[in-house]
């Protein structure tokens, strides 16, 4: 077999991982931190640095190939795994997963993953461990076959290699104002998250919201270049059904308000609400998505909370209840399933966006960028952190040389 050992290497996530309830129970920022105390198991305090582990597979020609492990911002809540534990997820590497990638062909990518994710004691595997190694079972194979990463989902999944490129999506932080000029400076293709995650952000009755919005698109006429158009993605955390309620009526009402405030862009709006349970978000996104389209409306509903793994994304892609769903990278778990989740979406002509979060490391989001070029995703985030500057250069420079390989690629074998 091509693996001869597996090493394992603690590192950081490039942001922390936050306490949502307790944030939206009314934690106050002071700085960078919040004052209170946590609420979600496992954690010590409401922001903590965010940690990771990187999984190397040692192959044959003594090439290691690495991948990375860690949990979303938000963990432990809307239906996730708990807050990652470097510890706990090493020990279980070491007893469980190393001995099957020893056993395995790693030139053949999902027949290898199936295997090394076989449930353990009945469960399943934390996804965090999924993610890590998934990534790096997709070097091995890459380098095993003398191939881009991007190459390998094409062949495993039968897909034509791609010629475009992917839309980038970036994410502001809690500093704005700034780079939100950043964002429209480089002529980012979607922005600007603006991570609206508590009523002081959202403002009574939506205002404070809403201003930003005006704002965003407002800046973007007056710094931006001739003919920069970008589409414009805020994520709410759920304070729309927070502030209005959780009737789809209401909710929609406001979400066309705001559009009507930017006309001319295309507005998508990330968790409107959390209704509580995957299925009750089901039905109440649906109805939200309905009726924007009886109206419309340019404004799109984005689902994350309560869309977790393959199985919640295809559920609500076939009930139609989002127009573009979020692949949130590590809750999906092995990253052959993020390629999977794209072709649900396009099966079921609904948007898929690879996202992910702020706490992933470089590794993680390249390897995100050849499975979201591959499937040829309607959108990826720039990651990981929460600046403009590193995740937009990561994302943005990994895809232009894999299209310029791919394009080479491609003259090579006209050329036969």
């Amino acid at each position: 077999m091509q693996i001869k050992d597996v090493l394992l290497a603690p590192g950081n996530g490039a942001f922390f991982y936050d306490d949502q309830a307790a944030i939206r129970s009314g934690a106050i920022q002071d700085g960078f931190i919040y004052v209170g105390e946590p609420i979600t198991a496992g954690f010590k305090s409401i922001r903590i640095p965010a940690s990771s582990l990187s999984v190397g597979l040692v192959l044959t020609d003594d090439t290691v190939v690495w991948g990375d492990m860690m949990n979303v911002q938000y963990s432990g809540t809307g239906g996730r795994d708990p807050l990652f534990e470097t510890a706990q997820i090493s020990d279980l590497t070491s007893r469980v997963v190393a001995p099957r990638l020893l056993d395995v062909d790693a030139s053949f990518y999902l027949h290898a993953c199936a295997k090394v994710f076989e449930r353990f004691e009945q469960e399943r595997l934390p996804l965090a461990i999924e993610y890590g190694v998934s990534q790096a079972l997709l070097h091995a194979a890459a380098h095993l076959q003398r191939k881009t990463m991007a190459e390998i989902i094409c062949s495993e999944f039968n897909l034509p290699l791609p010629t475009r490129r992917v839309p980038i999506y970036c994410q502001s932080g809690d500093a704005r104002e700034i780079n939100v000029d950043k964002m429209i400076l480089k002529e980012v293709d979607v922005l600007p998250h603006g991570l609206i995650n508590s009523r002081q952000k959202f403002g009574l009755g939506g205002q404070t919201f809403m201003e930003f919005v005006k704002w965003v698109a407002t800046r973007t006429r007056q710094i931006g270049g001739p003919g920069y158009h970008p589409m414009l993605h805020f994520d709410v955390y759920g304070w729309i059904g927070q502030e209005m309620g959780l009737e789809p009526q209401s909710i929609a009402d406001f979400i066309c308000k705001i559009a009507d405030t930017v006309p001319g862009f295309t507005l998508n709006i990330e968790s409107p609400a959390d209704f509580g349970s995957t299925q009750a978000q089901i039905e109440n996104y649906a109805q939200i998505v309905s009726i924007l389209d009886d109206r419309s409306s340019s404004a799109r509903i984005v689902v994350d909370e309560r869309c977790n793994t393959l199985e919640d994304i295809r559920l609500f892609a076939e009930a139609k209840a989002a127009h573009l769903v979020q692949i949130k990278t590590p809750d999906v778990g092995s990253i052959a399933d993020t390629a999977r989740a794209v072709l649900i979406c396009k099966e079921n002509r609904v948007g898929a966006y690879v996202g992910g979060s702020c706490t992933e490391t470089d590794l993680s989001a390249q390897a995100s960028v050849h499975v979201s070029v591959a499937t040829q995703a309607d959108m990826m985030l720039a990651k990981p952190g929460m600046g403009v500057d590193e995740a937009f250069s990561i994302v943005g420079n990994e895809q232009n040389r894999l299209l310029a390989m791919l394009n080479r690629r491609r003259t090579q074998n006209e050329q036969r």
